[in-house]
């Protein structure tokens, strides 16, 4: 086997745990892919004789490279138009990320995570997701194993403060099912009964016609936001049940055209928050999950 061969046989057997750290640092799936690509080419340009632990040099590698994109990330993100979602990732069917653990995962976990310095950002997962000790997580993002449980610390706080406890998975599901029947039928009391007092929708659409620009919050606006384009958004609309990121969603498409990603944050006060994802870019990753009519005849 050649020096080169040997290298890529290294680095594919890590990479879909090199995949999972980059999506759930970075909230994209195209940035994670460009951040593995350059690590592959630093890789063949590393003196790889003189490291003992591949997989953790790769992680540290990756871990760094996610940190400096996440500082441009937010300039970029300061400007998009409307809330800014992750892209929804078909966890059934990808085992980069089913591997790991379910961890900082959710799509609302990933949109607060928005919120937290990369650092702190980067604790977290190496911690919740991976299980790293926090020796190690100190040397991946160079300080002392102190801080490194301090940043875990502050980075957990955080989460709790803003999402609670959240709902079982199958609650989960059965709200988010509950809540797509009542939509489709337009049962405002049932709508109503399904979400929490202080529920927010957050639609992800990156200044698409009809993509509200703003959250909806409270649960009377976001019953009557629903009910206002129910004709027109679920009308010849068809609905496809995935696990994505974890956790219960929905794919509706329209004359055979995915159109839209649904999922939602529940706890025991009911949704908490709805999450649509409308943009076509992030919808593309998971449309094919949506089954292909003309196969289906």
């Amino acid at each position: 086997m050649t020096d080169l061969a040997d290298a890529e046989e290294v680095f594919t057997k890590v990479r879909p745990r090199l995949f999972g750290l980059a999506y759930r640092m970075l909230g994209s799936v195209a940035e994670a892919e460009d951040v593995l690509q350059d690590a592959w080419v630093r890789w063949q340009a590393t003196e790889r004789d003189e490291v003992r632990e591949p997989a953790a040099f790769l992680t540290t590698m990756v871990t760094r490279m996610c940190v400096n994109v996440l500082q441009s990330a937010r300039v970029r993100r300061e400007t998009y138009i409307g809330p800014w979602l992750p892209d929804p990732v078909d966890t059934s069917a990808d085992p980069a990320l089913g591997a790991e653990r379910g961890e900082a995962l959710q799509v609302a976990t990933l949109m607060l995570m928005e919120k937290l310095a990369p650092p702190e950002r980067a604790a977290y997962i190496l911690r919740e997701a991976f299980d790293y000790p926090y020796e190690l997580i100190g040397e991946t993002i160079a300080v002392s194993d102190v801080n490194a449980r301090q940043l875990v610390s502050r980075a957990r706080r955080h989460l709790v403060a803003r999402r609670g406890e959240p709902a079982s998975t199958d609650e989960q599901r059965r709200l988010l099912t509950a809540f797509v029947a009542a939509a489709q039928t337009g049962d405002m009391s049932e709508l109503e009964e399904l979400l929490a007092s202080d529920v927010a929708s957050y639609t992800d659409g990156n200044g698409m016609r009809n993509a509200a620009p703003i959250p909806v919050v409270g649960r009377q606006r976001v019953a009557k936001f629903v009910l206002a384009f129910r004709r027109r958004f679920w009308r010849n609309s068809t609905v496809t049940w995935i696990t994505a990121n974890g956790q219960a969603a929905a794919l509706i498409s329209q004359d055979g055209t995915l159109a839209a990603f649904l999922t939602v944050a529940a706890s025991a006060d009911g949704i908490d928050e709805l999450l649509w994802v409308l943009s076509p870019n992030k919808l593309t990753h998971i449309a094919t999950a949506v089954p292909d009519p003309a196969q289906s005849v």
